[in-house]
């Protein structure tokens, strides 16, 4: 009965740990999708949109990741599944940002471009460090560290395309990382899924 009771009361200790860490990168992620969403707009940088719309999605993702701490393998596997589909969603945003930007070309500015890929990179790497040490723990919290992951890549991807817009004085770099970041969130997506539908097939 002991051991029961210890193990059940480690498995809580958990849970709480992770919605801690959830309820922090979640508040993180909400401020920075409005201040980044903002720029990108102001900025004219699709780049920096698809940065903002990361932010949005691992919002979302986060708040989800709260519900799942609690649930069982079903119930995660089937929220892994929904963060899969989210990905995918925001990959299609700003696809269709790039293919607007390619009938009606405009040169974004470099200066909001590298500013706000640096602010995203500063919030982003302190989600990342916060959550590193549930990255192994189930299906919820891997799915949670590989938005995050993703977020880092992005927030350098549009800081390097912020420098070429400079140098070259093209959006064409803009649309460029765009276009990669639109792949990374592909293939994202992908991953997610396919674990999802894996833990989906063994709890049934």
């Amino acid at each position: 009965m002991s051991s029961c009771c210890d193990n059940n009361c480690a498995i809580e200790k958990l849970r709480e740990k992770q919605r801690g860490t959830l309820k922090v990168v979640l508040s993180v992620n909400a401020v920075m999708f409005i201040v980044i969403a903002a720029a990108a707009f102001y900025g004219k940088s699709t780049a920096l949109l698809s940065d903002s719309l990361d932010n949005l999605g691992d919002a979302l993702t986060y708040s989800l990741s709260l519900y799942a701490v609690s649930q069982g393998s079903m119930a995660k596997a089937k929220v892994t599944l929904f963060k899969g589909a989210l990905i995918f969603l925001c990959a299609c945003v700003v696809l269709a940002q790039i293919i607007q930007k390619l009938m009606v070309p405009v040169l974004p500015s470099y200066e909001v471009m590298g500013i706000f890929s640096l602010m995203g990179l500063v919030a982003n790497s302190l989600c990342l460090f916060l959550l590193w040490k549930h990255r192994n723990e189930d299906i919820n919290m891997s799915s949670v560290w590989e938005y995050s992951r993703n977020d880092i890549a992005s927030n350098l991807s549009v800081f390097i395309a912020a420098g070429a817009v400079w140098f070259f004085e093209s959006g064409w770099a803009d649309i460029t990382v765009a276009s990669c970041l639109v792949l990374l969130l592909l293939s994202s997506s992908v991953r997610v899924l396919v674990s999802a539908f894996k833990e989906l097939r063994v709890t049934h």
